[in-house]
């Protein structure tokens, strides 16, 4: 019945690629074939899935998730789900989403997901019959599609990274996913706070370029009615109340350095201030959620013990002792004033394939030393995304810098690629080759099988 919510078997022509999907699906399900094998497999992967849905399965591994989950049944419903949905913020855009999406794309056989800021699920549409096949899926009012709880999926993604998303069949972590395609894109507030994710779901006609750039107009047309509504909103306040923006707060960029062994570091008015680990831990998790942190979402990530809400508060107040009053605000915290990290400087020059520049930036793993679990996804997601790009970069300069650099001085794979971009007749062949003969025996493997599966 599952089935039912790809709309039949439509022709693959058009879609982003017959051929691509074809492979994409092979990969994934080889891949799916390494989970249950054991973790000493998990290098394997890399060879197999996008980056981005690697580094999700990688969340999801070390998040607990079983890929074999057939769903509970928890998740809001009834009257405590209408209540929630009724004063949520996208419900003020819904007229404008519905108009501008769920006539025309639940209207052809998909349907249409509308989920709040943290992956709940306020809406399904669609023809009943599709609808309850999507609800089998786990695609069903109420449910929670975050990617702590299910795994890889599109609402999880926007969820976590906050930047538009398409899974495909069985890039998705659980298996009751797989004949789901789905493309998410997110749902912002004027001040940037990520408010809510629009998804069209169905089958492999939604792997389609014009499908993921439909709903991503639909998500900036909402954006756009919010922001309407806040400066209608606004100049009603500013009549009322003059006085209040005579003196609006003057903002103030600030820089945050967390990259390698050194100490943390805040930059605050071209003064670099030297912060604990907990105050830079505190500081990239909020750089990473822009639409902020509920206090408990803040314990969760910081520590896997249950950290009371009084230590939090504790924490931030410290904090504020040390960057200033108005940076922060609460309830959820979040930052109020522009950041830049060298996080983020590393992810744009990823995000540009400026592979060169992203190892010169490197300069060591993310807080290497903290155990939070949030530090922990950004310290992994960035050390897989750029190792996978070094790899496929088959640039001498680039795979001389990584396995000059302490995370790719004994990695197998970069050596044996940094030897098929080098000359034969060069002088750095047989340093290179005898590196991976060391290699070969400290591992007792041949690093030359490695290279296949990038491990």
């Amino acid at each position: 019945m599952v089935s039912n919510i790809a709309g039949g078997s439509p022709s693959q022509h058009g879609a982003e690629s017959g051929s691509q999907l074809g492979a994409l699906e092979a990969y994934a399900a080889q891949a799916h074939g390494y989970l249950s094998v054991g973790p000493e497999q998990l290098g394997q992967l890399a060879g197999l899935l996008r980056p981005m849905v690697l580094e999700s399965w990688l969340r999801s591994l070390r998040g607990g998730v079983d890929p074999m989950d057939d769903g509970d049944g928890r998740g809001l419903r009834g009257a405590d789900l209408q209540r929630y949905r009724d004063n949520h913020a996208i419900a003020a855009v819904m007229p404008l989403v519905d108009k501008l999406l769920l006539r025309d794309a639940t209207g052809t056989g998909l349907i249409v997901v509308v989920a709040d800021q943290f992956g709940r699920v306020l809406s399904v549409h669609g023809t009943p019959d599709r609808v309850s096949a999507a609800a089998e899926a786990g695609l069903r009012e109420g449910n929670d599609l975050s990617e702590r709880r299910v795994g890889t999926n599109a609402v999880g993604l926007v969820v976590r990274t906050g930047r538009a998303a398409w899974i495909h069949g069985p890039e998705h972590f659980l298996h009751r996913m797989h004949q789901i395609t789905g493309a998410a894109a997110p749902v912002h507030d004027p001040d940037g706070r990520l408010v809510g994710v629009l998804m069209i779901a169905g089958g492999v006609r939604v792997a389609r370029p014009e499908i993921l750039a439909l709903v991503k107009a639909a998500a900036t047309a909402a954006e756009m009615d919010l922001l309407l509504a806040a400066v209608r909103s606004g100049r009603d306040r500013q009549v009322r109340h003059p006085a209040d923006a005579v003196h609006p707060p003057a903002p103030e960029r600030l820089g945050l350095e967390v990259l390698g062994l050194g100490q943390p570091q805040l930059t605050v008015a071209g003064e670099r201030v030297p912060l604990s680990q907990r105050h830079a831990e505190i500081l990239l998790l909020l750089a990473e959620h822009a639409e902020g942190l509920s206090a408990d979402h803040l314990a969760l990530l910081l520590d896997d013990a249950d950290l009371d809400n009084a230590t939090i508060r504790a924490a931030v107040s410290r904090l504020r002792s040390v960057v200033g009053s108005k940076v922060f605000g609460s309830r959820p915290y979040r930052l109020l004033v522009p950041i830049a990290t060298d996080v983020e400087a590393l992810r744009a020059a990823l995000d540009s394939g400026d592979v060169e520049a992203a190892v010169r930036l490197y300069s060591g793993p993310v807080l290497p030393r903290s155990t939070a679990p949030g530090v922990i996804d950004i310290r992994d997601e960035l050390r897989v995304r750029l190792r996978t790009a070094v790899l496929r970069s088959g640039d001498a300069t680039v795979l001389s810098r990584w396995t000059a650099g302490a995370e790719g001085r004994d990695d197998a794979a970069s050596w044996v690629a940094y030897r098929a971009a080098v000359d034969r007749d060069s002088p750095l062949y047989s340093q290179i080759e005898a590196k991976i003969r060391v290699l070969d025996r400290r591992m007792g493997a041949d690093a030359t099988q490695m290279q296949r599966f990038g491990s």
